[in-house]
């Protein structure tokens, strides 16, 4: 059983979830994830089940040893967790939506102490193939409240029993297990040569949740690629065309002279 904790989310397109914890409570996290704690706090880093629990982590994306938080001190203390890259934070509450989440490979931030990262497959061949995220997707497992993150805006959509959304790969976060996931191919040779938007879409069909982002990190990565190549490219246009420049000056120097 997990254990029960408090929270609240500071900030907002850079948000941090602080986690309140009990005497004796603890939460799981990913290494790296910790901002801030208080002194009564301790630190125990290992593979959270053995060497299985670590390479099950490590093929969902996540690292291969998982440190707890564990209140150690007689009073309230806190623990702060952030988030790698703008967006949101997502509470899930596991107890309240059946027990398990499916969510993409490293949304992964914080759970309760007791919550297990496990392993999911895409039910469909070509879901793994063009589903954006491989075969591969992260299940959230217990009765306690987990964290995700994801990027920019996030859309909470409610699907009803045989209701259908059409999404892009990469902006699906995370869903109920009760949700059908299939890839579908958009259609029409205009639509995906020219569409500017892959082309395959992810269709979702309820009943159950489907959390959406506005901004995933694979795209925000690749405009800061095109970014930096851009501007790599000027610079060097910029250093030829002044060593030109000087080159020239030197020549009809030399002729003047």
């Amino acid at each position: 059983m997990a254990h029960v904790i408090d929270y609240k989310l500071i900030g907002d397109d850079m948000q941090l979830v602080e986690i309140e914890l009990d005497p004796g409570e603890a939460v799981r996290a990913e290494a790296g994830a910790m901002t801030y704690m208080d002194q009564g706090i301790q630190m125990q880093t290992g593979t959270g089940g053995g060497l299985f629990k670590g390479l099950k982590r490590m093929v969902t994306g996540e690292s291969f040893f998982i440190t707890s938080f564990l209140n150690g001190a007689n009073k309230i203390q806190h623990v702060a967790f952030g988030a790698p890259y703008p967006g949101k934070i997502i509470p899930l509450d596991l107890g309240q939506l059946g027990g398990q989440f499916l969510c993409q490979k490293d949304a992964f931030l914080c759970a309760a102490e007791g919550i297990e990262i496990e392993v999911a497959f895409t039910k469909r061949l070509g879901a793994g193939l063009f589903g954006g995220e491989g075969f591969i997707l992260q299940r959230l497992e217990g009765d306690g409240l987990a964290f995700v993150h994801a990027g920019g805006t996030i859309i909470r959509k409610v699907l009803q029993p045989g209701e259908q959304l059409r999404v892009d790969t990469g902006c699906l976060v995370a869903f109920a297990p009760t949700v059908d996931y299939d890839i579908k191919f958009i259609g029409g040779f205009k639509n995906a040569l020219f569409g500017g938007e892959g082309m395959f879409l992810v269709q979702l069909a309820g009943p159950g949740i489907v959390y959406i982002q506005t901004l995933p990190f694979s795209r925000l990565a690749d405009r800061i690629y095109a970014a930096a190549r851009f501007q790599q490219r000027g610079e060097k246009n910029g250093i030829a065309g002044l060593g030109g420049n000087l080159l020239g000056g030197l020549l009809q120097g030399d002729r003047n002279f």
